[in-house]
């Protein structure tokens, strides 16, 4: 293949796909790469790989979405460049300037997560309530809720495998009481405690979907009604109490402690708060 005259195709980027299968990537990833490389073949238009044109879907993008997002997809096709075997022609990410603080229309409180969960009860969907406070009182991942099963609530531990890494994740007391209920209820005695009608595990889509259901009835923003909020919640709330950056970052499956840090960023009206406490000003 002549690095000049490469052309994206839909067997290149299956050829891909397979390669990040074998890599262990996450099927999420692996969709949202094998996404993003399909949208610039469509940008593309039948035109060969260079760095002007990859230069002028940068620009493209940078019209449309934000820094973050930009830098999302460049990641995936810079990836992409370098199993090629055109690393030169990797693009350079933007430069964001990390943020102190949470946006205060993203950041979900503790009321706001008790008002979902009491929407749910209302709406007589006992499976969601569960499926909120499972992931907000063990800070999972959404896509490790599979690991949630029947025998884990009888031990009271589940083994999480994720991005190459195992970690053990407990289960409270009182969470389990309430899924051993549910898991009767359901006639459930091995595998997945959440499950879809066909018994396949709850995938994100559904989650998200259903949660943003109740986003009305609960009185909380749609802005902040997703799964991954639900473990920053956890996350803020453990370090509130333990103060303990490590040990949380062991507990959510980071590799690194920078990650955790954003993850347990407050509000800036809330570092106001706490700013005024010291007691500073004399007059």
């Amino acid at each position: 293949m002549k690095k000049q005259e490469l052309t994206i195709t839909p067997a290149l980027i299956q050829k891909y796909a397979a390669y990040l299968r074998e890599q262990e990537r996450s099927p999420a990833t692996i969709e949202k790469y094998v996404h993003d490389l399909t949208a610039l073949s469509g940008f593309l238009a039948g035109r060969p790989v260079t760095k002007g044109a990859l230069l002028e879907w940068k620009e493209d993008l940078i019209g449309q979405y934000t820094p973050a997002s930009v830098n999302n997809k460049l990641a995936a096709v810079n990836g992409f460049l370098v199993f090629c075997g055109m690393g030169e022609l990797r693009l350079r990410k933007l430069k964001i300037q990390k943020a102190l603080f949470l946006s205060e229309d993203r950041e979900l409180t503790r009321a706001e997560y008790v008002r979902l969960v009491r929407a749910a009860q209302r709406k007589e969907n006992e499976r969601l309530s569960l499926v909120i406070q499972t992931i907000c009182a063990t800070g999972i991942r959404v896509s490790e809720l599979r690991f949630i099963t029947a025998e884990a609530v009888q031990c009271g531990r589940a083994e999480v495998s994720n991005k190459g890494k195992c970690r053990t994740v407990f289960l409270p007391d009182k969470l389990r009481k309430l899924l051993k209920s549910y898991l009767q209820k359901q006639k459930i005695t091995a595998g997945a405690v959440f499950v879809s009608r066909n018994g396949k595990p709850l995938n994100r889509s559904n989650i998200w979907r259903e949660m943003k259901a109740l986003c009305e009835s609960a009185g909380v923003a749609p802005s902040k009604v997703f799964p991954h909020n639900l473990r920053h919640l956890f996350a803020r709330t453990f370090y509130s109490i333990e103060k303990d950056l490590s040990r949380l970052a062991d507990i959510l499956g980071h590799s690194s402690v920078t990650t955790t840090r954003i993850y347990t960023a407050e509000s800036g009206s809330i570092h106001a708060r706490q700013i005024g406490r010291l007691g500073l000003v004399v007059t």
